[in-house]
């Protein structure tokens, strides 16, 4: 009994059909997962970097390159020139003045549009009735297509049938009708204005959205303590906004100095090249007098100037954290 009880003990047991293969497979399924868990997120990461590479780093690298060649729009191919076009963008006194014009024309609607979307996102924040609707209004302007901006404010300049004449000549501030977009006195601030205009809902929504998380404990306290309506917003509201005003002026910054449909609308860079951006000067370089090659290095200089900027911004919250 105890040998045959042996025997049956050391006999090979039968082989499950499959049982191998399903081994098999599932190593291969270790494998790929370990391989899958490895490269996933390169795997994700691919589109967006290769969109990254096509819309951003080539069209950069190219525009680099372009800058060093002296090239006709119609010339397929272009003259190596190294750093002349720099040192042609150096000495040209049009570039300088440009460059003066794109400062202030920044500076000027990027500050406006702070204090005036500041200014407005105080008052929304005010419980009123139909605050909402009037929120929704606010943001009209920034949702207007540019042309249709344009055109309005042009009709509205006009300087026989405009109506930004007609309640400055009733009140006695000016004696005639002024021709604001053709006279160098007026078009740069003509155009300031409607940059100011068109822009300053995004502040508006910026500074509402960070008032809203705010908390009313600290006003609260503030008038306990008998603080005045001033006090409350320089103690309390300023520095509790003082980041995202800071984030916000980097921003419009940026893109007010690359704004180039307003001013181009309006006047073309003149009246006698009053308001001759950056921008519009890198389009007549380009597509006016068919130098490619200089306008690229306008293009690049520009680039450069923000790349400073940003550098400087950063430095400087840098030291605040610090």
């Amino acid at each position: 009994m105890a040998s045959d009880e042996a025997r049956l003990t050391d006999a090979p047991k039968p082989r499950v059909r499959g049982e191998g293969t399903a081994a098999a497979a599932a190593s291969r399924g270790g494998l790929l997962s370990a391989l899958r868990d490895r490269h996933l997120g390169l795997v994700l990461l691919a589109p967006s970097a290769l969109t990254f590479l096509v819309l951003l780093v080539f069209p950069l690298s190219y525009g680099i390159y372009t800058s060093f060649l002296q090239r006709h729009v119609l010339e397929p191919e272009g003259v190596w020139v190294g750093l002349d076009n720099y040192a042609w963008l150096l000495g040209n006194t049009d570039f300088w003045r440009s460059l003066m014009i794109s400062s202030f024309w920044a500076g000027a609607t990027v500050g406006l549009q702070i204090i005036l979307g500041t200014a407005v996102a105080l008052l929304l924040h005010q419980p009123f009735k139909g605050r909402s609707v009037v929120r929704g209004l606010v943001l009209f302007p920034y949702m207007m297509p540019v042309v249709s901006v344009v055109l309005i404010w042009m009709l509205l300049y006009n300087a026989l049938y405009g109506v930004v004449n007609w309640p400055l000549v009733q009140a006695g501030i000016i004696g005639t009708p002024i021709a604001w977009l053709s006279q160098p006195a007026s078009a740069f601030w003509a155009v300031v204005f409607v940059g100011v205009w068109k822009y300053f809902p995004f502040v508006v929504v910026i500074v509402l959205a960070r008032l809203q998380v705010i908390s009313q404990d600290l006003y609260e306290a503030a008038r306990i303590d008998g603080a005045s309506a001033w006090s409350r917003f320089v103690d309390i509201t300023l520095p509790q906004l003082r980041d995202v005003l800071l984030v916000v002026a980097l921003l419009r910054t940026i893109f007010m100095f690359n704004n180039f449909e307003i001013v181009f609308l309006l006047t073309g860079g003149g009246p006698l090249q009053a308001t001759m951006t950056l921008p519009i000067m890198v389009y007549e370089q380009a597509f006016g007098v068919y130098e490619l090659g200089r306008g690229s290095a306008i293009a690049v200089v520009m680039f450069i100037i923000l790349i400073a900027v940003m550098s400087v911004y950063f430095s400087f919250l840098r030291k605040e954290n610090d």
